[in-house]
């Protein structure tokens, strides 16, 4: 028998009403009942409040002028009662059991605070194979967060005092926010990975923010950069870090180069220039 732990899956949303009850539906049905589902309605005009209200009342509400996901997920988290915080996106769903199996591994694991799954890719409508660049795991994967996100917030379920020791989402980052959360959280935690494809994850449509935003890398400079200035990290992890903002500032600024921006080119020729005086060369 699962000890009793309170969870509280949160689901932010703008304007996608079309896969939202998808969503919803997966967590309802789910062999481990979550505690609370709280739905952030991320200024929608699509109807999504009066929808859930009566289709799903269920589902707690919270609305919002449309100010990102980040933010979404913040409110969500900060009114959410429960121990533990499970995160998926509204164009996104969970197998039957996504939260009975996690809670289960945390439990045989006790002193990990974040754990999260395999998943299936459906692109377009059809399932696609994950690159190697994306392959999961589990331990202490810092530097494997470092090149990208390798986290899906769909599949994360965390303890709720994570958010109170490394902060919430930063809504100064348009895009590649979970990237900067999992770094600050994977330079000092163990993560637990259950290699089971207990989230789906569906991608191809437009409002992607992979597709509204041109250079994802450029989110991700700032975010190394922030983690050196405000993080403790091991020496080695440093040195990891400075290593990836190199080869990141320098992809950036030879494509603004190759467009030709030059303005830009330089600012990322000058980020790094000021890294590569900080790295040690062994």
């Amino acid at each position: 028998m699962l000890n009793p732990m309170r969870i509280s899956v949160i689901i932010p949303t703008f304007n996608r009403l079309n896969t939202l009850p998808r969503a919803l539906d997966s967590i309802l049905a789910q062999t481990l009942a979550a505690e609370e589902i709280i739905v952030v309605d991320d200024g929608s005009t699509d109807g999504t409040q009066s929808w859930v209200s009566k289709n799903r009342p269920q589902c707690k509400v919270l609305q919002q002028e449309n100010a990102g996901v980040s933010s979404a997920r913040n409110l969500g988290i900060s009114a959410a009662s429960g121990d533990w915080i499970a995160l998926l996106d509204s164009d996104d769903a969970w197998q039957p059991q996504k939260l009975a199996l996690q809670m289960a591994a945390l439990q045989a694991s006790p002193g990990l605070r974040i754990c999260h799954t395999e998943e299936i890719w459906i692109r377009n409508g059809k399932r696609v194979n994950a690159m190697k660049k994306h392959a999961k795991g589990g331990g202490q994967i810092f530097q494997r967060c470092l090149p990208l996100c390798v986290i899906s917030p769909s599949s994360v379920i965390l303890h709720r005092t994570l958010f109170e020791e490394y902060g919430l989402f930063d809504t100064s980052l348009p895009a590649c926010e979970d990237y900067d959360l999992w770094l600050r959280l994977c330079a000092h935690e163990e993560v637990l990975f259950i290699d089971e494809p207990l989230t789906v994850k569906y991608g191809g449509h437009e409002d992607q923010l992979s597709h509204k935003h041109w250079g994802m890398d450029r989110f991700r400079v700032t975010a190394l950069e922030k983690l050196l200035q405000s993080t403790s990290l091991s020496e080695q992890d440093r040195q990891a870090t400075l290593e990836t903002l190199i080869a990141k500032t320098g992809i950036l600024a030879q494509g603004a180069g190759k467009r030709g921006h030059h303005e830009r080119a330089e600012h990322y020729l000058q980020l790094q220039k000021k890294y590569q005086g900080r790295l040690i060369i062994s």
